[in-house]
């Protein structure tokens, strides 16, 4: 019964992650009026066709398989696992989604043989280490001190900055919580303790979720909370998203996809947070169907799951 629950979980961060970022993927680069204009007082509200997904999802799926294969193994073997990954997904012929500099520059040092530890850019603070971690996130539920380790070496190895670092632990760390069950209300406070002294960029981003989230006006409280393409402001954006619809995983992912600025990123995050939270169930069928690559996503889960499972009984 708990092997079932837990693949159930794990479908619902990778779907939730995948669908959320190919529903917000055609409204990047969008402000929110050319998105009306577009597609409607509405928004964007059904996955396109094809549903393809951007480099977010790209990325989450190369950190997940590198997990499966170093998850229980020291930090050093998990970022070597890791940088096999991303090299290999730099030089994929898929890598054609608007990948960012930051994350490309980093591979690029990794394969040139930078340790990663000094491989990513100092000045990095975009959003491009946040929006892949939600693996991490899942894997190591029950082991925050190793999910802030291994959130960190991935992050760095791209986006040195420390808001990139406290943005990436933190939606690890958020991830954590929604498959803990932890009601929504409670979860600033939690990430506030698990993030403190990492970046002051940070917790003035989430403090200003906590100013709007009672706001009426979504649109007033999203310009708010800024773009999102700075880890700080896609984290923040990404948690108000799912605070307002907590209990809706359609709700989240399409106010995350209707937003200015990098809305593909906000929705995968989002969406994560929202599948985690309320497992495959709560996503509409029809989109886990459309989605590209379902089947593999699907069974990259139940992998992510197995290990999980060998983790938790000392295997």
């Amino acid at each position: 019964m708990g092997r079932s629950i837990d693949t159930a979980k794990a479908r619902g961060v990778m779907y939730g992650l995948a669908i959320g970022d190919a529903l917000g993927y055609p409204t990047e680069f969008m402000t929110l009026d050319l998105i009306e204009s577009e597609y409607g007082p509405k928004g964007i509200t059904d996955l396109p066709d094809p549903a393809l997904f951007s480099d977010d999802t790209q990325m989450s799926v190369a950190i997940a398989e590198a997990l499966v294969k170093s998850g229980d193994k020291d930090i050093e073997s998990i970022m070597e696992a890791v940088k096999t990954e991303f090299i290999s997904w730099r030089h994929s012929p898929e890598n054609n989604r608007s990948p960012g500099r930051a994350c490309l520059g980093g591979i690029a040092n990794l394969k040139a043989g930078v340790p990663w530890t000094k491989s990513g850019n100092a000045n990095a603070k975009g959003c491009g280490s946040a929006m892949r971690v939600a693996p991490i996130g899942y894997l190591y539920q029950h082991d925050p001190e190793k999910l802030k380790k291994v959130a960190h070496a991935t992050g760095i190895c791209t986006h040195r900055h420390p808001a990139a670092n406290a943005s990436s632990i933190g939606t690890a760390y958020l991830v954590k919580l929604a498959l803990d069950g932890v009601s929504p209300d409670k979860m600033i406070p939690k990430l506030f303790t698990f993030t403190a002294g990492l970046s002051v960029e940070f917790d003035q981003a989430i403090s200003k979720v906590e100013k709007c989230l009672a706001w009426e006006d979504e649109e007033k409280a999203l310009a708010y909370l800024g773009e999102g393409w700075v880890g700080d402001e896609a984290v923040a954006l990404a948690l108000y998203c799912f605070m307002r619809n907590p209990d809706s995983y359609e709700k989240v992912v399409i106010r995350g996809a209707n937003t200015n600025g990098d809305s593909d990123s906000i929705a995968c995050i989002a969406g994560s947070i929202s599948g985690a939270y309320l497992g495959i169930e709560a996503i509409p069928a029809s989109w886990v169907q459309k989605i590209e690559k379902t089947e593999y996503l699907g069974k990259l889960a139940g992998r992510l799951a197995d290990k999980k499972a060998g983790l938790e009984n000392g295997k």
